[in-house]
């Protein structure tokens, strides 16, 4: 079966640039990521800077030249950006679309209007459901930012607790952020692991769904009684399609955010079924249900299904997408840098020394994959810092693994990347700002929902490694 990865400019070498033994590997791994995470915490080093520098740091205390160090870097930096860095900007020009045009605000309002009905019983349920699908084409902080003025004023308008209808909101969009495709994290692993994205795309949601429920509405009426604070009114802005005269309808909106899912699971599926790469049916799905298609397709067609139902003349489509890419510029140079990372682990032999030991350690791969992620991400508080670095030490040990155990070594490292988000974490204060909690009320409402997902999700993945 195909993966999302591209071509590797240049191949892994059969033998590494150092002859550095497994204990200097070690220290070299330690000290590397040290670097990373006091430039990043201590210094406020931009995470570029900091993974490019902790690469070389690495490369420098494993002793191999740096003439080598450098190339390996550079190697993988170009490999992931040529792997992801389309499909990152494809997916924010969808999500500029979708926030712009007034579609965001369509679902959201008609998801609200029908929860409404029932007293206000589902309204924790609806928020689930609004920020999963909206946070389908979204990176997690645009998500948080589209969907708070909807969170606060739902709680105010209804007279909900804040925690109630917050909780449920973040943790749809946390959830999509660390487990499913496009979004940046899992995207770079599943490049790194060469695992099949069809087919982790489909048990992403397998293990997203119940995650979801336990982390948001179930975890929320806890959180409510733990924390109960009222929405902050300086907090509510105006919603981008009050100054717009029409906005697209909700079928239409909905059906333009799930296309690109719904062409590439048909593909996962044409792959489980037909199983043959020479057939033409499989030739066709393997064009059409590939992100790059996909994801095409999905912004072409919102262009009219969004925009021009909008009212938006070619001018100002052209501004939303120039628009929609600036912002992700920070972005791609993070996950780009990542993957220098990740392959300058590599080169120096790092991920044959995890894969050495992991055969004498009774610890199986995906606990082990979801243990590093959790410590990268503890130390430097970046979910996707933590998924790119768990990704390269761990990518040795996806070799000899089937396709649906490939996909869940980087569910495994997603659920790790997102756990017990601390003062660390740009989201952490994002959300403290928001809805005006102090660092102890952040703590156990955010901090703790971010754990049991991690924990969950973990749990499901396990679940499903015994029965496929």
């Amino acid at each position: 079966m195909t993966s999302l990865s591209v071509e590797m400019l240049a191949a892994d070498p059969v033998e590494p640039i150092t002859s550095a033994g497994h204990a200097q590997l070690g220290i070299a791994v330690l000290a590397g990521i040290a670097v990373i995470v006091l430039l990043i915490t201590k210094f406020k080093v931009h995470a570029f800077l900091a993974l490019t520098i902790g690469s070389l740091a690495l490369g420098a205390f494993a002793g191999a030249p740096l003439d080598k160090a450098i190339a390996s870097f550079t190697t993988g930096l170009g490999s992931t950006v040529a792997g992801v860095g389309v499909l990152i900007a494809l997916g924010a020009i969808l999500g500029k679309l979708l926030a712009d045009s007034g579609g965001a605000d369509q679902i959201v309002d008609t998801i609200l209007a029908k929860a409404g009905k029932s007293g206000g019983r589902a309204m924790p349920w609806a928020m689930v459901l609004i920020a999963s699908v909206i946070g389908l084409p979204l990176f997690f902080e645009v998500g948080i930012v589209l969907l708070i003025p909807v969170v606060l004023m739902v709680a105010k308008r209804g007279n909900y607790s804040l925690m109630r209808i917050g909780i449920p909101a973040l943790a749809g969009l946390s959830v999509m952020h660390g487990l499913i495709p496009p979004h940046p994290g899992p995207l770079v692993a599943i490049d790194a692991v060469k695992a099949n994205l069809g087919v982790t795309l489909a048990l992403g949601v397998l293990v997203a769904v119940p995650t979801v429920i336990i982390a948001g509405p179930l975890f929320s009426k806890v959180a409510a009684r733990w924390v109960d604070v009222a929405p902050p009114e300086k907090m509510i802005p105006q919603r981008p399609s009050e100054d717009l005269e029409k906005r697209p309808g909700f079928g239409v909106t909905v059906a333009t955010v799930l296309l690109p899912v719904v062409m590439m699971l048909a593909k996962a599926l044409v792959d489980i079924v037909v199983d043959d790469p020479d057939a033409t049916v499989q030739r066709v799905f393997d064009v059409v249900g590939s992100p790059l298609i996909a994801l095409l397709a999905a912004v072409l067609v919102g262009m009219f299904t969004l925009g021009r139902a909008a009212g938006f003349t070619k001018e100002r489509l052209s501004t939303t997408v120039e628009k929609s890419l600036a912002p992700i510029a920070g972005v791609l140079m993070i996950v780009g840098a990542g993957g220098g990372f990740k392959q300058t682990l590599i080169d120096v032999g790092v991920g044959q020394m995890i894969l050495d030991f992991s055969e004498d350690w009774s610890i199986p791969a995906l606990l082990l994959a979801w243990l590093i992620a959790v410590a990268i991400r503890l130390a430097t508080g970046s979910a996707t810092v933590a998924t790119i670095s768990a990704a390269g030490l761990v990518a040795p040990l996806a070799a000899d693994m089937s396709t649906s155990h490939a996909a869940l070594l980087v569910l495994a490292i997603g659920a790790g990347s997102l756990f017990f988000s601390h003062v660390n974490d740009a989201g952490f204060w994002l959300v403290k700002e928001y809805f005006g909690l102090d660092v102890g009320q952040t703590v156990k409402t955010w901090s703790v929902m971010e754990t049991i997902i991690s924990v969950v999700a973990l749990g499901f993945v396990l679940l499903l490694s015994l029965v496929l």
